[in-house]
């Protein structure tokens, strides 16, 4: 049975949260703080994150928190983790991170604390970082509490500061040719809130890279685009499907039939410069 999702929250609640926010944002670091940020080739990179929380079709409430390690460069999972979760925040624009974040940093913890060895040296978060209302998304919020370094990757536009999903945008779109193409979100405030990215050969949709902490645009950007073997990068696409496939066990639901997907192809990772290169906030 399908449980209601809780109630609005009142004022004095988003009030606080904004406040928490504020506090937070005052931590983020927005440059490359490891040496392996600033190689080209990240030599010494080892283990790449992915987060992701999936709910249960037709219940608010009801999700699964999932945390994946991904090896790099060969993206295979070395370990994963998913938990069935009681969301008690409801979903408002804006405010994500204190709806979904305290169960991925309870992940996160339990690795440090189980096998350290494991831990991740970057999170890739399904969601933005400071492409966001007031700078500081759901990417932001985990790498300052996580204290790791942490990347922002967007399937949709977060339409602030003046940036439009209009025909300008879809036009910056097209011109967008080959996998690593890539064009600056700049705000009517004169920030560059994030990178617009064609992650794929084979898709025209971009994704929207935005620093979360402890990284620059521009290695988050080379980082998400060499972590893609297709549209969304391995260790986003790998925490989504253990979170989906938790779910099912969970629920005693049948196996969905196996897609058929072309065969995969070796993909380079571009290498230097980038190019000129339902929102979730």
């Amino acid at each position: 049975m399908a449980q209601e999702a809780a109630e609005w929250p009142p004022e004095e609640t988003l009030s606080l949260w904004k406040r928490e926010q504020a506090r937070l944002k005052a931590r983020v670091v927005d440059r490359d703080t490891e040496a392996w940020q600033r190689d080209p080739a990240f030599s010494g990179l080892r283990r790449v994150g992915g987060v992701d929380v999936s709910f249960v079709k037709g219940d608010s409430v009801r999700a699964c928190a999932s945390l994946v390690v991904l090896s790099y460069p060969e993206l295979e999972v070395v370990y994963e983790e998913s938990r069935m979760v009681s969301l008690t925040a409801p979903y408002v624009s804006g405010f994500l991170a204190f709806r979904e974040v305290p169960f991925l940093l309870e992940l996160v913890q339990q690795l440090r604390e189980k096998e350290p060895g494991l831990m991740p040296q970057v999170l890739l978060v399904d969601g933005n970082g400071v492409l966001h209302h007031r700078g500081f998304g759901v990417a932001c919020h985990l790498g300052v509490l996580t204290d790791l370094p942490c990347v922002g990757v967007a399937k949709k536009l977060l339409q602030v500061d003046g940036l439009e999903n209009n025909a300008l945008h879809k036009e910056k779109i097209r011109l967008l040719q080959t996998r690593g193409d890539s064009f600056p979100l700049l705000g009517d405030s004169g920030t560059v809130l994030g990178m617009a990215l064609r992650s794929h050969d084979r898709s025209t949709r971009p994704l929207y890279i935005s620093v979360g902490h402890k990284m620059s645009l521009e290695a988050a950007v080379r980082l998400t685009c060499c972590c893609c073997r297709f549209r969304i990068p391995e260790p986003v696409r790998q925490a989504d499907i253990c979170s989906r496939e938790h779910i099912r066990k969970s629920l005693g639901l049948p196996r969905p039939p196996t897609p058929r997907s072309p065969t995969q192809r070796p993909v380079a990772c571009p290498r230097g410069d980038s190019g000129e290169s339902s929102a979730r906030c």
